[in-house]
C-alpha cells in the first residue's frame, strides 16, 4: 500500500522530549513510530522542576492536568540560603510563583500513556540514517529498517541522528561541573518546601516530590571529567559537612543506590536543527547545563512547535525549516544563559562568591522574577487535534 505522503514519522528516543513530540504528532493525525534503544521504558534520572512555560507546553499537548497531578509545588526558585542557613532570598507566597517539581520517570509514564504501546519499539538503537526526496530510512542495530516521511532526533546529547546527518557538528563540551542527584526514601524527611544553598564553588538544591520524597542535587566545580568515587553518598556528605538542616537529614534518608553522579556537558550552538526531512529536538539539538532548570522545559516547547508546524503544511521540509526558524533563536539564548550562570554561581573565587551573595541578598525577589520572565513568558502555538490514526 502506498504511504500517504507527509503523515508518517519516526521519533528516535523515548525520553520526555521524544514522547512529547510523539504525543503532539499523534494528536495531529500522524502515524508515529518511537524507537528506544533501552530494553524497556523504566525509571530513569531523578527529579526536576518545571516552570510556567513548560506547563503551558504540557497543556497544549493535552497532558497538563496529568503533569500537575504527579507534581508538588516547590519554592526552590526563589529561596536561596548560605551553608550556615542564612537566607539570601526568601520565597514570597503572594508574589513568587511556585515551580512544580516531579520525578522524570513520572512524567515519562504520563506521556507514554498517550502513545499506544505498539507504536513504541524498545531495544531499537538507531545506528544509521539516510534520506531522499521521498522519505527517511532509519537502520537499527538489529538490522531492521523503518521508513517514514519525517524523522525526529530526540536521542539525547550524544545523538546518533545528529552525528549521522551533521557529521561535522561539534562534540558535547564539558563545563567543568560535576553533579550528584538523589531521591530520599518515602516519608523520611517531610515536609520540605524547596530551597537552594550556595556554597563557594558548590550549590545544593532540594525539591519535594509526590510520595513524600525529596529530590536533591549537589553541583561542584570540577576541572577534569571522569572523576568518580567509591561512595557517592559519602562524598556528598563530606562536601556538605556542617551545612544547615535539612541537608544532613536528606542525605541520611537517601539510599546509596539512589545517588547518581554525572559530569555536566552542553553543546555549542548548532547552525541548524533541521535538514530536509530530519529535525533535532531537546538535548540532541541544544543540550544545556541544568542551572536554569530549562533543559526539559525547552524540549517540551520544541515538541509543541514541531507538531504544530508539521500539521500546518503538507511539505515536511518546509515545516522543519519553520521549526528551525522559530526554535533555534530561543533555545540558543537559553543555552547561553545556562552556560553563563555557573561561571558566577559555581566560582571558587572568594571575591566572586562574596560579591554574588551580597548582590543576591540586596536584590528583591522581583528582580529574580523579571529575569525569569525571559524564560517563562512563552505562548505555545495551537495544536491540531485530528486524532490518532
Amino acid at each position: 500500500m502506498r504511504r500517504e505522503q507527509g503523515r508518517s514519522a519516526i521519533v528516535a528516543g523515548a525520553g520526555i522530549g521524544g514522547l512529547a513530540v510523539a504525543v503532539g504528532l499523534l494528536r495531529s493525525g500522524w502515524d508515529v513510530t518511537v524507537l528506544e534503544r533501552a530494553r524497556e521504558l523504566g525509571e530513569v534520572g531523578a527529579g526536576w522542576s518545571f516552570a510556567p512555560n513548560a506547563l503551558r507546553a504540557a497543556d497544549a499537548l493535552g497532558v497538563g492536568e496529568e503533569f500537575r497531578a504527579c507534581s508538588v509545588p516547590t519554592e526552590a526558585g526563589a529561596t536561596m540560603r548560605l551553608p550556615d542557613g542564612t537566607y539570601l532570598m526568601r520565597f514570597q507566597p503572594d508574589a513568587d510563583p511556585a515551580l512544580l517539581a516531579n520525578h522524570r520517570a513520572d512524567l515519562q509514564r504520563v506521556l507514554a500513556r498517550h502513545v499506544p504501546a505498539e507504536r513504541i519499539r524498545t531495544s531499537a538503537e538507531v545506528t544509521g540514517v539516510r534520506q531522499d526526496g521521498d522519505g527517511v530510512t532509519v537502520t537499527c542495530r538489529d538490522g531492521g529498517e523503518v521508513r517514514a516521511d519525517l524523522l525526529v532526533g530526540a536521542d539525547g546529547i550524544h545523538s546518533t541522528v545528529r552525528r549521522s546527518v551533521w557529521p561535522d557538528a561539534p562534540e558535547p563540551v564539558f563545563q567543568r561541573i560535576l553533579c550528584w542527584r538523589g531521591v530520599t526514601a518515602p516519608g523520611t524527611v517531610w515536609p520540605v518546601s524547596g530551597f537552594q544553598t550556595w556554597g563557594r564553588g558548590a550549590r545544593f538544591g532540594a525539591h519535594p516530590l509526590i510520595g513524600e520524597r525529596v529530590f536533591w542535587f549537589l553541583t561542584v566545580r570540577q576541572e577534569q571529567p571522569g572523576l568518580r568515587f567509591d561512595d557517592d553518598l559519602g562524598e556528598v556528605m563530606a562536601r556538605t559537612r556542617g551545612w544547615h538542616e535539612p541537608i544532613p537529614a536528606l542525605l541520611a534518608a537517601t539510599p546509596p543506590e539512589a545517588v547518581l553522579c554525572h559530569d555536566i556537558h552542553d553543546l555549542d550552538p548548532l547552525p541548524s536543527y533541521a535538514k530536509g526531512r530530519i529535525a533535532l529536538l531537546g538535548d540532541a539539538a541544544h543540550a544545556m547545563t541544568p542551572f536554569l532548570a530549562q533543559g526539559a522545559c525547552q524540549a517540551l516547547e520544541d515538541a509543541v512547535v514541531l507538531a504544530a508546524e508539521a500539521a500546518r503544511t503538507s511539505s515536511v521540509p518546509q515545516a522543519l525549516d519553520r521549526y528551525d526558524e522559530v526554535r533555534r533563536p530561543r533555545t540558543q539564548q537559553v543555552q547561553r544563559m545556562a552556560r553563563t550562570d555557573p561561571k558566577l554561581s559555581l566560582s571558587t573565587s572568594g571575591a566572586t562568591y562574596r560579591l554574588m551573595t551580597a548582590m543576591t541578598r540586596l536584590a528583591s525577589s522581583g528582580v529574580a522574577r523579571r529575569k525569569s520572565a525571559r524564560l517563562w513568558d512563552w505562548t505555545p502555538p495551537a495544536l491540531s487535534t485530528e486524532g490518532t490514526r
